[in-house]
């Protein structure tokens, strides 16, 4: 079976892309500007993509595939709504739509689990959520938009989507980074807010992210449906930072101190002001609400769909 995995070039992509060579997939994988060494050591094919440009997605369409997994998008904090709208709604229509037209079994969507927003959890279902749509930052926005588009156009057989929650493992390039870029500026590991790092912090290991990928893929019961990808193991912010001071910085010593939310309130708006799609500085204000709140999902979902597909979770 031939799968099709947009953004394969990215870190999340470009791990989709060896794990689906590992089951046995023949796998076609799309690049925009920049590929990483995973996805160029794959031996997997490539193809370009710019999710700005029509004629680049229809082109995709000239071979046949089984099944779109579609990755790619502008994933940031912070930058303008129409280059959100454009990356990550307008394209995300045309390549359901072509997929329809050219009889692709399900069409995957790599979703977020901040579709349901920044507040406090306590182990709610999918069932118990819905998407909130007050949210103003574009990037959960139009994933919001995005997927209540799928399920009003698409049959439900058709589609699928995957929400994970804070993506990391394996070569990360996105969230362990800027915690790195943070400690070792700091003497301090600094918390804002009434949980003072008490409060869950949602890992969704990049291999849980593939394999609940490969169950939404594959399931009868995944079609028209949304899942949430959050590692079994309980990790408070608290714990992540001094993991990572563990292994990056095991000879230096920090202090975790606890500051009122508005002491940055300032700071953060000033960043998410006047960023483009790279933040100028942490916290971003969607950063600052991520890291005050209590992201405490269930996977009862992910784990369920992962049995029925023969897979288990990964717990490294």
């Amino acid at each position: 079976m031939r799968i099709l995995i947009t953004g394969a070039g990215g870190y999340i992509g470009s791990n989709a892309v060896n794990y689906f060579l590992r089951s046995g997939f023949e796998v076609t994988g799309t690049v925009h500007n920049k590929v990483s060494e995973r996805f160029a050591a794959s031996g997997a094919s490539s193809r370009y993509l710019d999710l700005n440009d029509s004629a680049t997605i229809q082109a995709l369409f000239h071979e046949r595939y089984d099944y779109i997994i579609h990755i790619a998008a502008l994933a940031s904090d912070t930058g303008r709504d129409e280059l959100f709208r454009r990356a990550n709604f307008d394209a995300v229509k045309e390549l359901a739509l072509l997929g329809l037209k050219h009889n692709v079994k399900r069409f995957v969507y790599l979703s977020t689990a901040d579709v349901y927003g920044l507040h406090d959890f306590h182990d709610e279902t999918e069932s118990d959520l819905s998407f909130d749509w007050s949210v103003n930052n574009p990037y959960p926005k139009y994933k919001i938009m995005s997927e209540d588009w799928l399920k009003r156009n698409l049959p439900a057989d058709k589609f699928s989507c995957v929400r994970p929650c804070v993506v990391y493992g394996n070569g990360d390039t996105t969230i362990t980074p800027r915690a790195l870029k943070f400690l070792q500026s700091s003497p301090w590991v600094i918390h804002f807010g009434r949980w003072g790092g008490r409060n869950r912090w949602p890992l969704a290991h990049v291999e849980n992210v593939c394999r609940t990928l490969h169950a939404a893929m594959l399931l009868e019961v995944a079609g028209g449906c949304g899942v949430t990808v959050l590692d079994s193991k309980y990790t408070t912010l608290s714990d992540y930072y001094r993991e990572l001071s563990r292994t990056y910085f095991p000879d230096k010593r920090f202090r975790e101190i606890t500051l009122p939310v508005w002491s940055i309130w300032f700071p953060a708006w000033i960043s998410s002001r006047f960023s483009g799609t790279q933040p100028l500085f942490d916290p971003t204000l969607y950063s600052l609400a991520t890291i005050t709140h209590n992201l405490d999902f269930s996977n009862s979902r992910m784990l369920d769909w992962l049995n029925r597909a023969g897979l288990t979770e990964y717990t490294g």
